[in-house]
């Protein structure tokens, strides 16, 4: 071959070599770690609780480190919580002494994602690459836990071994799992369950469905709840308040319009300060038809939580995209909208 024309091939091949590396590098960037997070979560979860820990540590100016002390990550927490960005974290009151103890801890893990189903709750915590899972297993041992005979195994602690440790301590640490493959932390108030959580993790076992939608569209929240539609049909349920919030929501609903039952429903706070809200509907036209009857209701009374909807935030848009409904919500100063509405009661997620 020529020369001139060798260089050339050379080049076509660099060039579609290189394609190529871009659109798989392209592919994989489309998935948030809040998406992937949940695509690993078991199947059958009805509720999932998001919080973004390196985005939290960086919206509150947090130079933390596993080296930090117990009393720095408390004032870390204070001020996040203040600003509403813990309540979605089953991890808060174990903080100091998983940072003491356990090697890692709100202050060093990037993301934890809390699910919870009817069959067990399981902590995924993504942990960064500066710390080594096999300091994070030094360290259970150290505590008492018994190690398994498969890496990939659980490790078995339990109530007594949790309260020799810290009162302070939540139950979903009785039971640890290491996924160093894609340096993970699970834990669990239930060594058979967090067996079924890494069989979901490693891809061996069933995974939750249908959360997708509002899933996506939340994109890189710095905290979220996620609730499947039958969940949030009863945990939001107007039936749990009293009986005159239940009557003027009845009149509400009345004078707003149509609502109908959703497949799931997403709450999260944003990096710029905002709230997303979405639903997931059976089709475009019920999209269509709840976002102006929930536009309505978002923007009067709250029966159940007390006060109004505008007491808390202002609703910037609502909008219907496909069988979606998003709301986008600026809470007011000092308002914890994620925290306060992601309880039941909530006249606007009715069912």
């Amino acid at each position: 071959m020529p020369r001139r024309l060798w260089v050339v091939a050379a080049v076509v091949i660099a060039l579609v070599v290189a394609a190529g590396g871009y659109l798989w590098w392209r592919q994989d960037d489309r998935t948030s770690s809040f998406a992937w997070a949940v695509d690993h979560a078991p199947g059958g979860t009805q509720r999932l609780s998001w919080t973004d820990w390196a985005a939290v540590r960086q919206h509150e100016h947090a130079a933390l480190s596993t080296r930090s002390s117990a009393a720095d990550v408390r004032r870390f927490l204070d001020r996040a919580y203040d600003d509403d960005l813990t309540s979605t974290s089953a991890l808060v009151t174990s903080a100091p002494v998983l940072q003491q103890r356990y090697g890692f801890s709100p202050a060093s893990a990037d993301w934890e994602l809390f699910s919870q189903s009817y069959q067990g709750a399981v902590v995924m915590l993504h942990l960064p690459s500066s710390v080594d899972l096999d300091d994070v297993a030094d360290h259970l041992g150290d505590l008492g836990y018994r190690e398994p005979d498969d890496p990939d195994g659980v490790w078995l602690g339990g109530e007594d071994l949790l309260a020799r440790i810290s009162p302070s301590l939540t139950g979903e640490l009785q039971y640890v799992a290491l996924d160093r493959g894609d340096d993970l932390v699970l834990t669990s108030d239930s060594a058979a369950f967090l067996g079924v959580a890494m069989d979901a993790v490693q891809g061996h076992g069933a995974t939750v469905t249908g959360l997708d939608g509002v899933v996506d569209d939340a994109g890189e929240p710095l905290a979220a709840a996620v609730y499947s539609g039958d969940y949030a049909c009863g945990a939001l349920a107007m039936a749990h308040a009293g009986a005159a919030d239940q009557t003027a929501a009845k009149r509400l609903l009345a004078a707003a319009g149509e609502v109908n039952p959703y497949s799931a429903f997403a709450m999260s706070d944003q990096p710029d300060g905002t709230v997303r809200v979405a639903f997931e509907f059976d089709g475009d036209e019920t999209a269509r038809t709840n976002a102006d009857t929930r536009a309505t209701l978002a923007r009067g009374p709250a029966p159940g939580q007390g006060g109004t909807f505008p007491d808390r935030f202002t609703v910037t848009s609502v909008t219907a995209r496909g069988s979606l409904v998003v709301m986008r919500l600026k809470p007011r100063p000092d308002a914890s909208v994620l925290s306060d509405l992601s309880t039941g009661p909530v006249l606007f997620a009715t069912c």
